[in-house]
C-alpha cells in the first residue's frame, strides 16, 4: 500500500489565508498576477516528481517519454506565440534566465551595459550588489532629466566610450515603449551583443501591443508570470548560433534538474497567450494603465515621463509630502497592494524611493475595467491624504473588500 501523510492544518490554514488576503485585497503590483486555474492545477501535479536532467531525448535519467512531450510542446507553442527560432524553457526566475545569457556569452570581468536601477532597471542589469555587477564590469545609461525617458543618444554615445561585449535593454520599472531596434543599431556600431529582458511587457509584445525584440536581438529572456499570467518562472529565447552554448549554460552551467511541474504550466501560459482573447486582455491591461495614470494626474499628482504605454505606472509622491514605503504600508493597511519605487534621479534610499509602482495585470485579469480603475485611483488618493487617520483607512478598506467581493478570482475553486 502506497504511503499516505495526514493533511498538514498549520501550512492548510496558512495557505487559506493568503487565499483569503488575494480575494480581499488588491493587487497593483506591476511584478504580479493571478495564474488561471488551470495553470495552478499542472503545478500541483504528479509531473513534480520526475527528475529530467537534460533536454528533451536528451535525458540523463530514465523514464522522460512524457516529459519530452511535455517540454517540446511548451518549447514549440513559445516558439509560435513569439516568432522565436530556439527557445529554453528550463530557467527557474528571471534571475536565472538573465545569468544563463551572460554566461553562455561572457566571461568574468567583461563590460555590460545596462539601465540604472534608479532608471528603472532590474537588479540583474548590473546592481553592484547583485551577481551580474560582481561578476561583470558594469556601466549603466539612465533616462533623460527632460523627459525621463530613455536618452538613445545617450546610449550610443555611452557605448562608444566604454564598449560593452552586451547592452541590455528591458527595465522593471519603465512605463513606456521601449525602441529595441534602436538598441540594436547601438549594439552593432560597437559590436557588442544584445540583449533584451522582456519580463515585464512580455504579454504585450506577444499580443503585438509593443514592439518586439525577436529580430533584432541575439537574446530575449522574460519571466512568465507577470503580463503573461503564467507560472512562477522564466525562459530564453535567441538565435540559433547561440542555441547551443545557452542551453549548456541552463544545464549543467547553472541548473540541475528542470521543474516538470512548471514547465508543463508554461506550455499552458504559451497556449493561452496563443487564443485570440489573449489580445483583448492585453489592450485591457494598458487601458486600465492609462486610466488610472489619468486620474492620479487629474488629482494633482506627478507621474514619471508623464504617462504609460504599458501595464505600469510611477507616481512621484514629493507633492505629497510622504515617501514610497510610507504610501505602501499605508496602502497595505487599506486592502491595496503596491511596490515602493525610487524616481529617475531619486534622492532617496532604495529602501525608501520617492514613489511607488503600481501595475494593472492583476485587476484585469479579475475582470475589472476602466471604471473599476479609476474608482482605485480614487481610493489609493484618499488614503495618501488621510494617512494620518485611522477611520477613514479602514473605510477605504471596506469599500476595496466590497470591490473585490464583485470580482472573485477563484470562485470556480
Amino acid at each position: 500500500m502506497p504511503i499516505k501523510f495526514d493533511g498538514d492544518p498549520e501550512i492548510s490554514l496558512l495557505i487559506d489565508k493568503e487565499e483569503a488576503r488575494q480575494e480581499n485585497e488588491i493587487s497593483l503590483i506591476a511584478s504580479e498576477n493571478y495564474a488561471p486555474a488551470n495553470i495552478l492545477k499542472a503545478m500541483g501535479s504528479v509531473l513534480t516528481n520526475k527528475y529530467a536532467e537534460g533536454l528533451p531525448g536528451k535525458r540523463f535519467y530514465a523514464g522522460c517519454s512524457v516529459v519530452d512531450a511535455v517540454e517540446t510542446l511548451a518549447i514549440e507553442r513559445c516558439k509560435k506565440l513569439f516568432g522565436a527560432s530556439h527557445v529554453n524553457v528550463q530557467p527557474h526566475a528571471g534571475s536565472q534566465a538573465n545569468m544563463a545569457v551572460y554566461m553562455s556569452c561572457l566571461k568574468p570581468g567583461d563590460t555590460i551595459l545596462g539601465m540604472d536601477l534608479v532608471s528603472g532597471g532590474h537588479l540583474t542589469h548590473g546592481y553592484k550588489a547583485n551577481f551580474s555587477g560582481a561578476l561583470y564590469r558594469v556601466v549603466s545609461y539612465g533616462v533623460s532629466r527632460e523627459t525621463e525617458c530613455i536618452d538613445y543618444d545617450q546610449v550610443y554615445t555611452i557605448a562608444q566610450q566604454c564598449r560593452p561585449k552586451l547592452i541590455i535593454a528591458g527595465a522593471s520599472a519603465y512605463p513606456r515603449i521601449i525602441d529595441f531596434a534602436k538598441f540594436a543599431q547601438i549594439a552593432k556600431s560597437v559590436d557588442a551583443l544584445f540583449m533584451a529582458d522582456i519580463a515585464h511587457i512580455a504579454g504585450l509584445v506577444a499580443a503585438g501591443l509593443h514592439p518586439s525584440p525577436i529580430a533584432c536581438a541575439d537574446f530575449v529572456t522574460s519571466t512568465t508570470h507577470k503580463t503573461l499570467c503564467g507560472p512562477r518562472g522564466a525562459f530564453v529565447m535567441c538565435k540559433d548560433g547561440f542555441a547551443q552554448a545557452l542551453d549548456r549554460t541552463v544545464m549543467p552551467g547553472i541548473q540541475g534538474g528542470p521543474c516538470m511541474h512548471v514547465i508543463a504550466a508554461k506550455a499552458i501560459c504559451f497556449g493561452n497567450g496563443l487564443r485570440p482573447e489573449f489580445v483583448r486582455y492585453q489592450q485591457k491591461i494598458i487601458n486600465n494603465a492609462r486610466a488610472m495614470s489619468d486620474v492620479l494626474a487629474e488629482l494633482g499628482y506627478r507621474i514619471v515621463s508623464g504617462g504609460t504605454d504599458n501595464h505600469m505606472i510611477i507616481i512621484d509622491l514629493t507633492g505629497q509630502g510622504c515617501n514610497g514605503k510610507e504610501a505602501e504600508q499605508v496602502l497595505e493597511c487599506a486592502g491595496i497592494t503596491v511596490s515602493r519605487s525610487c524616481i529617475p534621479f531619486d534622492t532617496q534610499k532604495p529602501t525608501l524611493g520617492s514613489g511607488i509602482r503600481i501595475g494593472t495585470s492583476a485587476i484585469t485579469t479579475r475582470g475589472m475595467t476602466e471604471k473599476e480603475a479609476q474608482d482605485v485611483a480614487f481610493m489609493m488618493h484618499e488614503v495618501i491624504k488621510h494617512r494620518d487617520e485611522q477611520c477613514f483607512i479602514e473605510a477605504v478598506r471596506q469599500r476595496v473588500e466590497s470591490l473585490c467581493k464583485h470580482f472573485p478570482i477563484y470562485s470556480s475553486f
